[in-house]
This record gives structure tokens, sequence and C-alpha cells, in this order.
């Protein structure tokens, strides 16, 4: 009967143990300061490829103050796993107006969005521009200017796009389009219209939750390696989740207290586990991140909260995980920074 009790007491803690979710802990020395006078603007974006080198993407936009005694750091500024930065490209006449998320793809390509443009662009690693899909300052509305009527169904035009992400096994281009329009688009390797799905919630979608119907931002978008299409509603307080043809499988709620009008839904990474069990969210509404677990759907945790000093967020708006599964979370608006959060060893 003891030998029974003890192995009982074992396989319960063992359980335990593997249903245990990761914790984070803030790295203060990370990244290392900036080269001489560069200084950020708001961070559009952080994404990691296959070697952990971190990139973020920097809209520039620095106030008058700053720029009497600093310069705004280049668009794209690459770091090395100690902060290091390790290279930085960008001309600003040809990047999407304020740039917007960023992710590699399975050749460590980096692609980029701009919200307050009409362009998802694909950069070479060292970065060489090598492909463009829409035209830049011409968005998908009934006239091509910004202002213009929605129409949500261009095959050449896109609207303030936020993000874009490649599949690996068909070189398809995933785009969250995004700001003005309310959609998924997808593209081919060579940037060729194939497909979209999506649309903007009327009052009774947006209560009755419907699949496929956006409540305002299409925000991110990111797939796991199981081929499915994770995208933020943002302010549905939402991740939807679909198959590569844009059925809806499953959503996975991003509960909040208090509601406002930035919602809850900002941005996706994935654990880097070969099953990526845990999903991540960065809840840029209440400031803080989600650990989920991503069959469920649940939220196991939280951490952060709305502040300026090291671990808090202002206006916390993308994240991205290395191969180690620490967590890397940009800023925009007043924080403009990227921090590191490690994962804390069990």
């Amino acid at each position: 009967m003891r030998q029974a009790t003890i192995f009982v007491m074992f396989a319960a803690a063992a359980c335990l143990t593997a249903r245990a979710e990761p914790s984070f802990e803030v790295d203060p020395s990370w990244p290392r300061p900036l080269p001489e006078r560069w200084i950020n603007g708001q961070i559009g974006g952080v994404c990691v490829d296959s070697h952990d080198h971190i990139v973020i993407v920097d809209r520039r936009n620095i106030t008058e103050e700053e720029a009497e005694t600093n310069v705004p750091a280049p668009t794209f500024v690459m770091f090395d796993l100690e902060g290091n930065v390790v290279d930085s490209w960008g001309d600003s006449d040809v990047v999407p107006a304020g740039v917007h998320g960023c992710s590699f793809d399975a050749d460590d390509n980096v692609w980029i969005a701009g919200n307050q443009d009409a362009v998802v662009q694909k950069y070479s690693h060292d970065g060489e521009m090598l492909l463009q899909i829409g035209t830049r300052g011409l968005f998908d509305t009934d006239d091509g200017t910004i202002d213009g009527a929605l129409t949500n169904e261009s095959r050449e035009r896109l609207h303030r796009p936020s993000g874009a992400v490649v599949d690996p096994e068909t070189g398809e281009v995933f785009i969250a389009d995004g700001y003005g329009n309310k959609r998924i688009v997808v593209f081919d390797a060579d940037g060729q219209y194939l497909r979209q799905w999506g649309h903007l919630a009327n009052a009774g979608e947006r209560e009755a939750r419907t699949p496929g119907t956006f409540t305002e931002v299409v925000h991110c978008i990111e797939m796991s390696r199981d081929g499915l299409v994770h995208v933020c509603d943002r302010q549905g307080d939402r991740v939807q989740v679909f198959d590569r043809m844009g059925e809806h499988v499953r959503d996975i709620h991003i509960p909040t207290e208090r509601p406002n009008a930035r919602g809850t839904a900002w941005w996706v990474a994935f654990s880097p586990d070969d099953a990526q069990q845990y999903l991540y969210v960065m809840n840029g509404g209440q400031e803080r991140v989600h650990v989920i677990d991503r069959e469920s759907g649940e939220t196991l945790s939280t951490f952060g909260r709305p502040g300026h000093y090291i671990g808090n967020f202002t206006h916390g708006h993308t994240i991205a995980t290395d191969s180690a599964g620490n967590l890397y979370v940009a800023e925009t608006n007043f924080g403009r920074r990227v921090q590191r959060f490690l994962l804390v060893p069990e």
C-alpha cells in the first residue's frame, strides 16, 4: 500500500511539473547601448531569425528636441543575442510609411508592412529589397487615397497592412490587411493574388463573434508549425485561428477586466518547442503578456503592467521568441524600446 501511495504521489508531482507554464524575468542588460547619437522612434515590430538575430523596425519619428542632439536609428536594426548592433539598413524613401510588424521566412528574408501605406516588402538578410506587394501611396479604396471608401477586394492593392507571414511549405504570403481593409489576403511567392477572407463585422456579427469577421483592426498574423494561421482581431479581444484556406478553426479569447478601445489581442508568438505548446499574446490594451496553452486557449498566467520602468510596458505592441524561449517585446507610442524577458529555468 505504501509503494502504491508513493507511486501516485510521484505521478501527480510529475504531471504538475509537466503542466507548469513558463515564467519570465526581465533582462535589464539587453540590448546594449546603441551607436553614438542613435535614438529610437516608435518600434513598429520585432522578429527573430533562425540564427537568433533580433531585428526591430523603427519608425524614426523622433521629436524635434531629440533631433537637436541625436539622429534617428535606421529603419532596420539587427542585434545579436548579447544585444550588440550587428547590422542596420533602410531607405526612408523606399520603406513603407508607418512600418508595422516584421517576420522572417524560412530563408531568413525579412518581411515588413506599413500601417500608413499600401505595401508589404521583402528584404534579404543583408538588406536588399527583393519583392514589394502593392504600390506605395496607392490604397485599396474607391479613389486610391488613404481616406477613400473601403473596397476590401483589390487583387493588386492593399490598405494599411499590419503584417505578413510566409508559409514555409508553399511560399505563399499571408497578409493582415489590416488597418484600412479588414481581411487576410494571400499571394504566391511572386506576389500574385491567390485568395482572401474576412470583412468588417457589423453590430450583430460583433455581438455574435462571427468567425472571419473583424471588429476593427486586423493587427497581426503568424503561422504555427502545424499550418494554422493565427490572426489578431485586436478590438474583438480574440485571436482567430484559421487553416491555410481560411476555414475557421477556433477562437482564443484574450480576457480583460477593464475593456477599452485599444483591445487586447495585439500580437502573438509561439514557444520554440516542436509542438509550440504555448502561445504568447501581447495585450497592449492592458500592457501585459498572456501565457496561453495553445491547444485549450486557456490563459495560464500573465506578466507586465503599465509603466516606464524596466519590465513595464508603454504601448507594448509586438512580441517574438528566440530559440531558447526568451521573449522580446517592442513598444511604440511613448515606450519606444525593445525589452528581453528571459525564460526562467524550471
